[in-house]
């Protein structure tokens, strides 16, 4: 850019970048149209001069700036009324309390609000033995009798008892936020609302198994229908879901007439959650075809049910167990928005700026909160959303969690290029996810993949929360990186939902895909394949050097990358099932299998043991350790 634009200020004072840095390292400038666009889309989201913001946030026994705080004496107010001295160590900077928790600076008759958070989020403290691991799953994926077609809890608590066998201690779930109504395709990562549940996750047969089997004896229509998406190698989304949608909805006139004490049981559960339930279910119940009585039930059944598994699991001596997925947004049609339409990004979508998943960029069709509205609301939504996502959790992976820094909008329905960076108030929120971790006792997982900002993995790291070290993209020009060079701050994954698992990538199903789709020309896709083929080169010697050689380079790849000093390892289900097909292939809707494929993983399915032993021996400590 030659000069200073007119443009330039107004962009700065609303927290645009407009010079950014790609996945190459190649400095790029955003078109000043762009700019002024998502301008246009943000006036009025800009801070009051000179008013404190409601809530602010530091770290406990540290500095904190109280704006406007004047010399006179003030105490700390504590959330149980508790009052201690407040300490000035200078202009308007005071000395936070030592015990993490939410505060009251109070100075006279004036009161500010203070998050207090400690230095690090929490993690289970295991001074001897092995160190962590577990599975991640695809939840809507993993077949279990009688789950309807679409997976559910169920599923996963037949789990637990195979990942015990083998010393596990978690299961990463994808995202089991409560969807939009499903009419033609399905995202976990396009939710309707983060703070709730999706009904369809919920398992019948786990919670409710007499009412359930009655239900489907009753009518058999019904249940060779859901019979028949039990069985289907792939999920028929809509239909599937009218299905499990009609099983659900007859539980409770089954109950009400044969169990009706049961039922009173229930129905005084569902009152507990008060007015945000009943809320829910009516927003919920006006975007689709289903009684807010019945999505209420709904909601009720899958929460019931994602508790009882976490509580299986932890009574299995599992360290962590259930590892709830957060996603980056929601869909602005949604009940999220609806409830918070005050700090939501108005006529702008997120997405990505091309990067290692995509070379084009993505536009997600998705929004998310505006920076400036959430601090002015002192930061409640994402509070109130925290708290819904770890409650009853062990741990949370917040997917995209560059977006606690920077956030890449674009106007809707502009290309997944036309986008600009706006900067969060990335302190504040990091602060407010360590506390809430601590106070729920979660693992945070953050996923700090793409285009990363200069610093944030050592800001992340730093506080407790880990990072995502992913076997395809932990190389350097030379090659794989050695087991002992992979970050013991980061979670060490063979793959991810949007990659190849390990036996597609050593195929090169993933540049086929891209064949087939017409993104590479024959020429292009023949020198692809002779650079997967030298990648996959190296990965053998890597493998070789690491004295992992057993002669099926999928199965050393998995030790491999348990082997690595990471303090927790998640192996993808795909990859312990030796599957080449990858669940989500970014950049696609209709034309890839995206969030449809079901896993059949039998009991005595041997191989998949083995690469669960295999997996689990690596995570033990070395001898003389």
């Amino acid at each position: 850019m030659n000069g200073r634009h007119p443009l330039q200020q107004r962009a700065d004072q609303a927290g645009l970048q407009v010079r950014w840095t790609d996945v190459a390292g190649v400095e790029r400038d955003v078109a000043w149209d762009v700019v002024e666009a998502v301008l246009l889309s943000l006036q009025g989201n800009t801070d009051e001069e000179g008013v404190s913001p409601p809530l602010l946030t530091c770290i406990a026994g540290q500095g904190l700036r109280v704006p406007d705080a004047g010399s006179g004496p003030a105490d700390w107010v504590g959330e149980q009324g508790a009052e201690l001295p407040a300490q000035q160590v200078g202009p308007d900077q005071w000395i936070a309390p030592a015990t993490p928790g939410y505060w009251h600076w109070r100075q006279g008759e004036r009161l500010q609000a203070v998050a207090v958070a400690p230095l690090h989020a929490w993690f289970p403290d295991r001074a001897d033995g092995p160190r962590y691991w577990g599975i991640s799953t695809q939840v809507y994926g993993v077949s279990a009798a009688g789950d309807g077609g679409i997976g559910d809890s169920g599923g996963i608590a037949a789990w637990l008892p195979r990942l015990q066998r083998h010393g596990g201690d978690a299961i990463g779930l994808s995202p089991i936020h409560a969807n939009m109504p499903i009419r033609s395709s399905f995202s976990p990562y396009s939710p309707s609302d983060r703070r709730w549940l999706e009904p369809l996750h919920g398992a019948p047969l786990q919670h409710l198994a007499e009412a359930a089997l009655a239900v489907r004896a009753a009518d058999p229509r019904l249940d060779a229908d859901l019979a028949l998406h039990e069985a289907a190698g792939q999920i028929d989304w809509p239909a599937a879901a009218a299905a499990k949608w009609q099983w659900i909805g007859r539980l409770p006139a089954w109950l009400q007439t044969h169990r009706p004490g049961h039922w009173q049981l229930i129905e005084s559960e569902i009152a507990a959650y008060g007015a945000p339930l009943a809320s829910w279910a009516s927003h919920t119940a006006a975007l689709s075809r289903t009684p807010a009585s019945v999505q209420a039930f709904g909601q009720w059944l899958v929460q019931s049910s994602w508790h009882q598994v976490q509580r299986d699991a932890r009574e299995r001596g599992m360290a962590i167990g259930l590892i709830a997925d957060l996603a980056i947004g929601f869909d602005p049609a949604g009940v999220e928005a609806h409830d918070n339409a005050g700090a939501v990004l108005q006529g702008l979508e997120l997405g990505a700026p091309p990067d290692a998943f995509n070379p084009h960029g993505q536009a997600w069709g998705i929004t998310g909160y505006a920076p400036r509205a959430l601090r002015a609301q002192g930061y409640a939504p994402f509070i109130s959303l925290l708290r819904a996502v770890m409650a009853r959790r062990g741990g949370v992976r917040i997917d995209h969690i560059l977006g606690l820094l920077r956030l890449w909008v674009l106007p809707r329905g502009a290309g997944a290029g036309q986008g600009v960076y706006l900067r969060c108030p990335f302190d504040d929120l990091l602060n407010l996810l360590v506390l809430e971790s601590c106070r729920h006792r979660c693992v945070v997982i953050g996923e700090d993949l793409g285009v990363v900002p200069p610093g944030i993995r050592d800001a992340l790291a730093s506080r407790g929360v880990l990072g995502m070290d992913v076997l395809a993209f932990s190389r350097d020009g030379q090659g794989f990186l050695p087991a002992r060079q992979w970050r013991a701050s980061a979670v060490a994954m063979s793959s991810t939902h949007d990659l190849p698992p390990v036996a597609g990538w050593l195929q090169g199903r993933d540049l086929q895909w891209r064949r087939r789709l017409g993104w590479t020309g024959e020429a292009a896709q023949q020198l692809q394949l002779e650079q997967r083929q030298a990648e996959v080169r190296q990965l053998a010697a890597q493998v070789q050097a690491e004295g992992l050689d057993s002669g099926d380079l999928q199965r050393d790849a998995l030790a491999f990358t348990a082997r690595t000093p990471s303090v927790l390892a998640l192996l993808p289900l795909e990859d312990a099932a030796g599957i080449i097909e990858q669940p989500n292939l970014p950049g696609t809707v209709d034309e890839h299998p995206n969030w449809r494929q079901r896993l059949r993983l039998q009991d005595d399915d041997t191989a998949l043991d083995q690469r669960l032993s295999a997996f689990a021996a690596q995570r033990m400590p070395a001898v003389g350790a």
